[in-house]
């Protein structure tokens, strides 16, 4: 039964389609955008059309941004010889939260996965490769510690390690399974603080290659 008018039924359905957003939240968010001024209402609809038509990666490190190299990439006082390679952009706003790490990023966008049928190929990897032909030092691997977190990282150690560019992986202060976006500052810069050097288990990779 509908209990709403087909527009605002339809506009709970779109907002519940958001990732977060059940249908209570849908409800609310509706009719609060219903109850806003018109002008506010348009200037919304005009920044989500902006952002979606003018927002890509940035040509360095794959983040989001809306030019063709993100402030960070463009910020000749960051150490562009050492790179944090992490799984998303909130990943790497939650270490910029920190203000302490003064690198540079790589974000992946995605982990390797078998189970989902996300391989090797299916995220940014083949780019950081081509990066690493610069002038590196390090290579921060922060991927969450999930287990395809860890099997990407894993992966990465193998893929660098013949390069003679040294791989760390941040330190286990993050919980196991836990996200870096919801994790606060104190204990991502002791995670960063405590990296370590990654040695390679064959052992391990091949079991993920399969």
């Amino acid at each position: 039964m509908d209990y709403y008018s087909g527009q605002i039924s339809k506009l709970i359905e779109e907002l519940s389609k958001l990732p977060g957003i059940g249908a209570k939240s849908a409800q609310r968010l509706a009719f609060h955008i219903i109850n806003l001024p018109k002008e506010q209402v348009e200037e919304l609809a005009k920044t989500i059309l902006d952002a979606k038509n003018t927002v890509r990666y940035c040509k360095n490190c794959y983040t989001l941004t809306d030019d063709e190299l993100c402030p960070i990439c463009k910020n000749k006082e960051r150490n562009h010889k050492v790179i944090m390679v992490v799984e998303n952009p909130r990943d790497l706003a939650a270490y910029e939260k920190t203000q302490k790490f003064d690198g540079v990023y790589h974000v992946l966008h995605g982990a390797i996965s078998p189970m989902l049928g996300i391989g090797p190929g299916d995220i940014k990897l083949k780019e950081l490769i081509l990066r690493l032909q610069g002038d590196v030092d390090e290579v921060i691997i922060a991927t969450n510690s999930s287990l395809e977190g860890e099997t990407t990282a894993m992966y990465i150690s193998k893929l660098i390690k013949p390069t003679g560019i040294k791989v760390t992986r941040i330190a286990s202060g993050v919980p196991v399974g836990g996200d870096l976006e919801y994790i606060d500052e104190v204990t991502l810069l002791r995670a960063l603080e405590g990296r370590t050097e990654l040695s390679v288990s064959y052992t391990h990779l091949r079991a993920h290659e399969t």
